[in-house]
């Protein structure tokens, strides 16, 4: 029986579904390039724009600097999921499956559904910012005002609303194969355009705009906390960014043809992919400064600003285009695994992405007019905060205590003897080294004195999971593995 194999006659139908078995090699079509595009679509939306353009402003750093923070994230970055992608690549299995050799085959329910909640909760917000793209399009193109507000939004806010909703349901229901294939158009169609836009700004510009990039990569004052902090703080907000897709990237590496792809496309999708985006966000950002007299890190504003429907037109595409990419990768397949993990013999693939579509639909359709009001967003943070220390136990647990080799068979049955069952399915000593390390996780969110870790306390969080996972194994024994 090879890695990915399973007898199916031996499992337990409460764990498995065909969404949740082992990808066997002959059906994987993923290489290199659909990971690069994993993480071209994951930076590429109007917020990944602006967190790239503001790194070169807000904290008052020497632009080489801002650089080096940048490139020193994404290869911390590239390093996290290599670890936790290397397991799913090998018996091709999705983040909830593996969760089991560490959590339990019951206990990983628990950060499956934290996590697909926070996706799920996300998932509604983007489909709203991307709903304003569509938006921009359509008064731009017809002169049509809004008309009518209801619960924030006006009725071409609904319409469009609905499109973007409708658009990636269907896009989900056609499969993996055809949001792959959606993602390998989206990546590089972004990028062709955000350089016709920066070769645009630098004609425009001219001159004035290498005198905006002299200012930003000159030295400056010492900004606040010093030039460390300073440079700490920026490579710790891009590894926050993101920490989310860290935990679940074996929903994407189980479909990668090998290992060694895998570590090809995240090297050119992390730190190379994240310093030619922040490199084109910059030029774009200087060049609005010498055009318009002010720092625009808001792509619609930019766009508004130069007052053409061409442009318009094309920007809104760039911004439908790039905030679904996101979506899907961030926050629609991960909670569709989760939710099937939860109830494999009753939800598939396809019901837990329809079950996250009809939750987002509120979601975002309530938005404006009330959950953006209401500091939601501290919970939802909270939550993402407690899977910090979800990974560490689970990299730490495959690594160190497993020694990189799962009993695939295992993970699929719920008998009380069995390797990943411990009591009653439950890794108890695992749940006992969470509690300090996510009491640390969240206490991160809402404690001020902590802020000064900034994007590190989730690096921290994993971390003193893992050790303290490894205390409470210390001395039993290890599962043996054929």
């Amino acid at each position: 029986m090879t890695d990915s194999d399973l007898e199916v006659r031996q499992i337990d139908p409460s764990l498995y579904n065909t969404d949740l078995a082992p990808v066997k090699m002959q059906d994987r079509s993923w290489g290199w390039f659909e990971i690069f595009n994993v993480w071209a679509n994951d930076i590429q939306s109007l917020f990944g724009y602006t967190l790239a353009a503001s790194l070169f402003l807000a904290y008052g750093l020497n632009g080489w600097l801002v650089f080096a923070a940048i490139i020193l994230a994404g290869f911390i970055v590239m390093l996290l999921v290599n670890l936790s992608g290397q397991p799913s690549v090998r018996y091709g299995i999705p983040y909830p499956v593996f969760a089991r050799a560490s959590m339990g085959v019951r206990g990983a329910n628990f950060p499956a559904m934290v996590r697909g909640i926070v996706a799920i909760f996300w998932y509604g917000v983007q489909t709203y910012f991307a709903s304003t793209a569509v938006d921009l399009l359509i008064t731009g193109v017809t002169g049509i005002e809004g008309g009518a507000t209801f619960l924030g939004m006006t009725a071409i806010g609904w319409l469009s609303f609905a499109i973007v909703w409708s658009f990636q349901l269907y896009l989900f229901w056609q499969g993996i194969e055809w949001i792959r294939r959606f993602l390998n158009w989206a990546g590089p169609f972004v990028y062709l355009v955000m350089i016709a836009l920066a070769v645009i700004i630098v004609v425009r510009a001219g001159g004035g705009l290498f005198g905006e990039l002299g200012k930003i990569f000159a030295a400056q004052e010492s900004p606040e906390g010093g030039q460390l902090g300073a440079f700490l703080a920026v490579t710790g907000t891009m590894i926050a960014y993101f920490a989310a897709v860290v935990i679940n990237f074996g929903d994407f590496s189980r479909f990668v043809r090998s290992e060694r792809e895998m570590k090809i496309g995240n090297l050119l999708g992390l730190p190379v992919n994240m310093v030619v985006f922040s490199l084109l966000a910059l030029v774009i950002t200087a060049g609005t400064v010498d055009l318009f007299g002010e720092q625009l890190t808001n792509p619609t504003e930019i766009v508004d600003r130069v007052d053409s429907l061409v442009l318009t037109v094309v920007a809104a595409v760039i911004f439908f285009t790039a905030t679904v990419g996101i979506n899907l990768v961030a926050n629609f397949i991960p909670p569709a695994f989760d939710l099937a993990n939860l109830w494999p013999s009753k939800i598939n693939f396809r019901i837990g992405g329809l079950i996250t579509a009809i939750a987002a639909f509120f979601i975002g359709g309530l938005w404006v007019s009330l959950i953006s009001q209401l500091g939601i967003t501290g919970f939802v943070n909270t939550l993402g905060a407690v899977l910090a220390p979800v990974y560490g136990i689970m990299v730490l647990d495959y690594y160190l205590i497993k020694s990189g080799k799962l009993d695939l068979q295992q993970l699929f049955s719920a008998d009380a003897a069995g390797a990943y069952f411990y009591q009653q399915g439950w890794n108890k000593r695992a749940i006992l080294a969470w509690l300090p390390a996510a009491a640390f996780s969240i206490a991160s969110v809402w404690v001020p004195a902590l802020d000064v870790l900034s994007g590190y306390s989730w690096v921290i969080g994993a971390i003193l999971g893992a050790v303290l996972y490894y205390g409470a194994m210390r001395g039993q024994p290890r599962p043996a593995v054929a």
